[in-house]
């Protein structure tokens, strides 16, 4: 589904490398190394009530993925948390906000791929918006891509880097299929992921969800095999093939933007009732209550922030 303009959203202040500047302001350079080659890692966050949702689960794979990058220089944590939470005060955000959060390489004393041409540190992006999930709660509708994932000796998904590009064009594929998104394969044809979510299915009552051969280690992919867990819910990790998909009881995807949300058709194809199954909906009820008890608090109501024009802004 296309996301509508959330006008609360027109003057937004970003944070660059601890710059607040309005959202049009030209704050990147052009020689910033994720414009020159996409050389940047990313996490996106989700605010709860003054509280970031699994916030250091976040910061382990972002810092693991500036490492596996090679990246001479990583913020400290606290320097990183610290950002975020000016970020939220000054744009005196509480909750319902998605918050996208970039480390880039840094800027390069000229055009070009090496590293070596980045001799000023890394720059650090916090853009937080107001957004609520981004699709519907009843069940969104999927096909599946012909572009594949990249298998881990060719780009390995545990670096969650910002080349995106494979995403985009199985998005555009989606679109133009009339679908929400897309589902992806391995370049053996088993399933890997969404172009933005982890998928799983429920099959004889057990949830289970592809290995990360060919898909990130979800945040939320995570918490819900924990949720299974806690629940008495028969789990597992497997090579899923399409048939597997196609027959399955439920399916339903999961990520920080969407949190879980239903499958109910693949390729044309209902899923089991073509309704939200029971299970999904068991799991949406336990994610609900997770988010809204638990998380790193960063920022107090906005009654009780400092006003705009403080030392924040």
């Amino acid at each position: 589904m296309l996301q509508t303009f959330d006008e609360r959203n027109r003057h937004l202040l970003v944070n660059i490398n601890g710059r607040l500047i309005h959202r049009d302001e030209a704050g990147i350079s052009p020689f910033d190394s994720a414009v020159q080659g996409g050389d940047a890692v990313w996490e996106g966050l989700r605010l709860y009530q003054g509280r970031i949702f699994q916030l250091h689960e976040h910061l382990d794979r972002l810092e693991g993925s500036a490492r596996a990058l090679a990246f001479a220089q990583i913020p400290p944590r606290e320097a990183i948390i610290e950002e975020i939470r000016r970020t939220l005060s000054a744009n005196r955000m509480y909750d319902g906000v998605h918050i996208r959060l970039t480390l880039t390489r840094g800027v390069k004393i000229t055009s070009g791929m090496d590293p070596r041409l980045n001799q000023s540190g890394p720059t650090l992006i916090v853009l937080a918006e107001h957004k609520p999930p981004v699709y519907s709660r009843t069940g969104i509708k999927l096909i599946t891509s012909s572009v594949r994932r990249f298998p881990p000796d060719c780009l390995d998904p545990k670096i969650h880097h910002c080349n995106l590009i494979q995403s985009v064009l199985a998005k555009i594929q989606a679109n133009q299929a009339g679908a929400d998104d897309a589902l992806m394969l391995d370049y053996r044809g088993f399933v890997a992921e969404t172009n933005a979510t982890n998928v799983f299915v429920v099959w004889r009552g057990m949830v289970l969800t592809s290995l990360p051969h060919a898909c990130p280690e979800g945040i939320t992919r995570a918490v819900v095999l924990e949720l299974c867990r806690r629940h008495g819910i028969a789990c597992g990790e497997r090579e899923l093939s399409l048939t597997e998909v196609y027959r399955a009881e439920e399916v339903f995807c999961t990520g920080t933007m969407g949190e879980l949300v239903p499958v109910l058709e693949v390729d044309g194809r209902k899923i089991g009732s073509g309704q939200a199954g029971p299970i999904t909906l068991r799991l949406c009820e336990w994610f609900r209550e997770l988010t809204a008890t638990s998380g790193v608090q960063v920022v107090e109501p906005p009654e009780a922030a400092a006003p705009p024009g403080s030392s924040d802004g």
